[in-house]
C-alpha cells in the first residue's frame, strides 16, 4: 500500500511540475533525459557488473546523427531516430564484440577511448559544425503538430522515461533478466545452465547504448542545437556518479541519482564560484566527496536506504504444478557417460592423464582422491568449463569433449560448484529459476513487453517444486545470501535439478553441511537414484559417500588409481596408501 501511494505521488509530481516556473520545467526535462541514460547504466553496471564510461558518447551519437540528417538532408526526425538507433546498435555491437569477451578492465578502457574519440570527432569534423555545433535542428512533429512547447516536450521525455522504466523492469524479472543478474556470479555459472554469457553481455551493452542514443535524440530536438560539450568523458563519469549515489542496483535509484546530481550541480554552480572567487567545475569535488561517503556508509546508494524503510513487497503466490516438459530418464543400466583416454595438459603440467571410466543410468558414482589428484579438473572437463587436450568424452550418443557448457547443458547435464555460486540479493526461488533457463524460450522482446508471464509462472512453479523436493520450501522467498552455507549448497542442487538433467554433477556437495544435513542430502540423492537420475559426485567426506555411491573412481596424480564397489575401494591397499590413511 505504501509503495503504491509512493508511485502515485511520483506520477502526481511529474504532472504538476509544468505548473511551476520554467526553471523547474527545464530541470525536470533534463532529469528525465539523464534518467533514461541512467536506467540503461543501472542494467549494464549495477546489475551485469560491466562498467562503461561511454554512455555520454552514445547519447552524442544519437543527437548528432539526428542533427545532421534533419538539417543537411532534411530528413524527418522520426526517420533519423531509426538511423541513429541502427548506427548505435552497430557501434555497440562492434565495441562489445572486441572487448566483452576479454572481461576485466578492457570494457571501461574501450568506452573511455570511444568517448574521447567521438568527442574529438564532434569538435573537428566540419559537417558536424566543429566546436560551434549544429543549430536550427528540426522540431519534432507528432500528428501534424510541431512540438515546440516546452511543456509538451517535458511530458514526451518523461513518457519515454517511464516506458524505458517499465520495459527494463519487465526485462529484469524474466528468463533473460535472471541470467543477466547472474552474470555477477561468473560467466561459467550462467553458461552451466545453457545461457551464453557473451551474448547476454552484448545484449545488455547494446540495450543501454540504445537508451542513451534515445536520450540524445530527444535532447537534440528539445534544444534544437547540439555541440560537443554535453557528450564528453566528464558527462560519462557524471552518469556513473548518478547511479552510484542514487543506487546502482535499482532503476528507481537511477531516477533518484539523476535528480540529486542534476539539481545539486545547478545549485553548486551558482554557489561555489562565489565562495571560492573563481570559476570552474568545482562541483566535481563535492560529487567525489559524496561518492566516498555513499560507498562508506550507504553502499547501495540513497534508494537502498529508502528501500530499508519501506515494507517488503508481498510475494506472489506460486502455482502448484508447472506443466513444463520433462525428459524421459533412460532405463536403468543404460550407458550414459563414457570417458576415454582423456588428458588435460597446462603446458608441461599434466593435470589429467589418460582417464577412463563410465557412468550408467540410475547410478551414483563417487570421484575421489587426495588433494591435487585432478578430480576438479576432470569434473570441469566433463562439464565443458575446461577444454580437453586429448581423448573423448561421450554423453549419450554425443561426443561432448570440445563443446561449450551451454551446448552440453542442452543435452541434459547439470552441475553444482565447489564454491557456492548464488546471487545473494536474489530470492532463493529466483536463484533456482535460473536452472530452468533452457526449458522455456522467451526472448528479450517478449520479456520487455511482458508477454512472457505464463511461461515464467510455470518456471516459478517448477522452482518451488524443486525447493519442496530438497526441503527448503519455507525459505523460497528469503534472499539466498541470508541462508546458511549448508542450505546454500542445497539451493544449488535444487537449481541444478530445475534444469531437468539426465546426469547431475555435484562438486563437494557435503562441504559445510552438518551431520543431520548430510543425512538428508544422502536421502535426497538416494531418492533421485530411484527416479532414474544419474549422479557423479566429487567429494572428500568418505563417511558420507560409503553408504551412498554404487561405485568409486579413485584418482592420484591425474591418473586413475582404482575403480570398484565401496567395499573393494575400502580394502584396496593402493587406495589406503594414497588416500585413506595407509594400510
Amino acid at each position: 500500500m505504501i509503495r503504491r501511494f509512493g508511485y502515485m505521488l511520483f506520477l502526481l509530481l511529474l504532472l504538476i511540475i509544468p505548473m511551476f516556473p520554467s526553471f523547474y520545467l527545464t530541470m525536470g526535462s533534463y532529469i528525465g533525459l539523464y534518467s533514461i541514460v541512467a536506467i540503461g547504466l543501472v542494467l549494464l553496471t549495477g546489475v551485469a557488473g560491466l562498467t562503461s564510461f561511454g554512455q555520454a558518447a552514445f547519447m552524442g551519437l544519437g543527437a548528432y546523427t539526428s542533427a545532421v540528417l534533419t538539417t543537411h538532408l532534411a530528413w524527418s526526425p522520426w526517420l533519423a531516430l531509426f538511423v541513429a538507433i541502427a548506427l548505435t546498435v552497430t557501434v555497440a555491437f562492434i565495441l562489445g564484440a572486441i572487448t566483452l569477451r576479454m572481461g576485466g578492465h578492457y570494457l571501461p578502457l574501450a568506452t573511455i577511448a570511444w568517448g574521447i574519440s567521438l568527442y574529438f570527432l564532434f569538435g573537428t569534423i566540419p559537417i558536424l559544425g566543429g566546436s560551434n555545433g549544429i543549430s536550427d535542428i528540426q522540431a519534432l512533429r507528432l500528428f501534424g503538430m510541431e512540438l515546440t512547447d516546452e511543456k509538451i516536450f517535458y511530458y514526451l521525455i518523461w513518457g519515454v522515461c517511464l516506458v524505458a522504466l517499465w520495459i527494463s523492469t519487465n526485462l529484469l524479472d524474466s528468463r533473460e533478466g535472471r541470467a543477466i543478474r547472474a552474470l555477477k556470479g561468473g560467466v561459467s555459472m550462467v553458461e552451466a545452465f545453457g545461457a551464453s554469457g557473451l551474448r547476454l553481455k552484448n545484449v545488455v551493452f547494446i540495450y543501454s547504448a540504445v537508451l542513451a542514443c534515445l536520450a540524445g535524440w530527444l535532447y537534440a530536438h528539445m534544444q534544437r542545437f547540439v555541440n560537443p560539450s554535453p557528450f564528453g568523458l566528464n558527462q560519462g563519469i557524471e552518469f556513473l556518479f548518478m547511479i552510484t549515489i542514487g543506487g546502482a542496483f535499482s532503476f528507481w535509484g537511477a531516477i533518484t541519482g539523476a535528480t540529486v546530481i542534476t539539481l545539486l550541480k545547478t545549485v553548486l554552480q551558482g554557489i561555489l564560484p562565489k565562495l571560492i572567487s573563481q570559476s570552474g567545475n568545482f562541483e566535481i569535488i563535492v560529487f567525489g566527496i559524496m561518492i566516498v561517503v555513499v560507498l562508506q556508509w550507504m553502499r547501495g546508494g540513497i534508494w537502498a536506504f529508502v528501500e530499508r524503510l519501506l515494507p517488503q513487497k508481498a510475494a506472489r503466490p506460486v502455482a502448484r504444478s508447472s506443466d513444463l516438459d520433462m525428459r524421459i530418464q533412460p532405463m536403468k543400466g543404460t550407458p550414459l557417460l563414457k570417458v576415454t583416454d582423456v588428458t588435460k595438459a597446462y603446458g608441461g603440467l599434466i593435470a589429467v592423464k589418460g582417464m577412463n571410466f563410465d557412468i550408467s543410468s540410475g547410478e551414483i558414482v563417487g570421484l575421489i582422491g587426495p588433494n591435487g589428484a585432478g578430480k576438479s579438473t576432470m569434473f570441469n572437463l566433463i562439464s565443458g568449463e575446461v577444454p580437453h587436450t586429448a581423448g573423448d568424452i561421450t554423453f549419450g550418443n554425443h561426443i561432448i569433449s570440445g563443446l561449450r557448457p551451454p551446448r552440453i547443458a542442452k543435452l541434459g547435464l547439470s552441475r553444482t560448484f565447489q564454491h557456492v555460486r548464488l546471487i545473494p540479493g536474489m530470492s532463493t526461488i529466483e536463484n533456482v529459476m535460473i536452472g530452468a533457463y533452457l526449458r522455456t524460450h522467451d526472448g528479450i522482446f517478449s520479456a520487455g513487453l511482458s508477454l512472457n508471464r505464463a511461461s515464467d509462472e510455470r518456471v516459478r512453479a517448477e522452482a518451488a517444486r524443486q525447493l519442496r523436493r530438497v526441503g527448503l520450501e519455507g525459505s523460497m522467498f528469503d534472499p539466498a545470501g541470508s541462508l546458511s552455507l549448508g542450505n546454500q549448497r542445497v539451493v544449488e542442487i535444487a537449481r541444478a535439478l530445475c534444469a531437468d538433467p539426465l546426469l547431475l554433477l555435484l562438486d563437494e556437495p557435503a562441504a559445510g553441511l552438518r551431520h543431520l544435513e548430510k543425512k538428508e542430502l544422502a536421502n535426497l540423492l538416494s531418492d533421485l537414484r530411484k527416479e532414474g537420475l544419474s549422479v557423479l559426485i566429487v567429494e572428500h567426506d568418505m563417511d558420507f559417500l560409503m553408504n551412498l555411491v554404487d561405485r568409486f573412481v579413485v584418482m592420484e596424480f591425474g591418473e586413475k588409481l582404482a575403480e570398484g564397489l565401496p567395499q573393494e575401494i575400502r580394502s584396496n591397499p593402493a587406495v589406503l596408501e594414497a588416500y585413506l590413511g595407509g594400510v
